[in-house]
């Protein structure tokens, strides 16, 4: 009994351990976000403001959304506030997702410096070029979405623009919203592949459920993107989007059928009595100490 208590006090100062260095790196990454978006909104562009503090200095903000709108909207477009509140609202928002971005790469290290020490080597093996594959897809996903797709958006409006004789006027917000959330949708887009590669190798689907339904996968996804691109559902626009989706679907099946030929593929233990090996992550039944595969122990 005495044995058992010590055991159990020892797996409850471990949990609370633990929960100290998860509030510790949470309260890090908190701050950085705090401190990332307030500089965004206080730090000037330049120092030239400091030939006269008291005259109004155009921050770091600022800068950046001008440089979006020369990137991004033709010449003959015009941004408008149309709501009193809206510059301030655009002011802050921005403030916000660019401290967002700043603050995604600290919270990432602060992830990976919380779940290291937990992890098996095939484990590693796993989440490094996982986290790596996702990271690189989203940004170009990002990077297409604001490159690409975005400036067509604009242009594919200006013939309904002089077709009912109206001027090329947008509102800021809507400006702003839709280049936020494309950038954000065609990034998750393009990383998608990658989830579906680690769920093959992990044993919870199979190549097969893609490869013989391509013709209603692809369909359906090109309805999601009209329902999720906010271009008003012109076609182009769609198929700009659906088709790089497609291409790396597509090589996203190559990878995890070779998973699957080389026997990698995992089959999933959740429901049953056995376990997996610490380091090849082959399964094994919990009476065995030694795993079959590598031979290695297990306690």
């Amino acid at each position: 009994m005495p044995e058992n208590k010590e055991k159990a006090e020892e797996r409850l100062m471990n949990f609370w351990e633990h929960t100290e260095e998860l509030a510790k790196r949470l309260r890090i990454v908190l701050s950085t976000l705090i401190i990332s978006t307030v500089a965004m909104m206080v730090l000037p562009a330049d120092l030239s403001f400091l030939k006269n503090p008291l005259e109004f200095y155009k921050p770091l903000v600022a800068v950046i959304l001008r440089s979006i709108r020369e990137q991004i909207l033709p010449p003959n477009v015009e941004l408008i506030g149309l709501e009193f509140t809206a510059p301030i609202q655009l002011y802050v928002i921005a403030s916000f997702i660019f401290g967002v971005a700043v603050t995604v790469p600290v919270f990432a290290y602060e992830v990976y410096k919380f779940i290291d020490p937990a992890l098996y080597p095939h484990e590693r093996i796993d989440v490094y070029p996982f986290v790596a594959s996702v990271s690189v897809l989203f940004v170009v996903g990002a990077l297409f979405g604001y490159r690409v797709l975005m400036p067509y958006l604009i242009l594919a409006m200006v013939p309904f623009f002089s077709a009912v004789g109206a001027e090329m006027v947008i509102s800021i917000m809507d400006f702003y919203n839709i280049l936020f959330v494309t950038t954000v949708i065609t990034g998750l887009a393009f990383s998608f592949p990658v989830y579906f590669v680690l769920l093959v190798k992990y044993g919870i689907v199979g190549t097969g459920i893609i490869t013989s339904n391509r013709r209603y996968l692809y369909a359906a996804l090109f309805i999601l993107t009209m329902i999720l691109t906010p271009d008003g559902g012109f076609p182009l626009g769609n198929f700009m989007i659906w088709i790089p989706m497609v291409l790396l679907m597509e090589i996203g099946i190559l990878f995890a059928h070779r998973y699957e030929k080389k026997g990698e593929a995992r089959r999933i233990t959740w429901f049953s009595r056995g376990a997996s090996c610490k380091f090849c992550g082959a399964s094994i039944s919990a009476d065995e100490s030694f795993c079959p595969k590598c031979g290695k122990s297990q306690k």
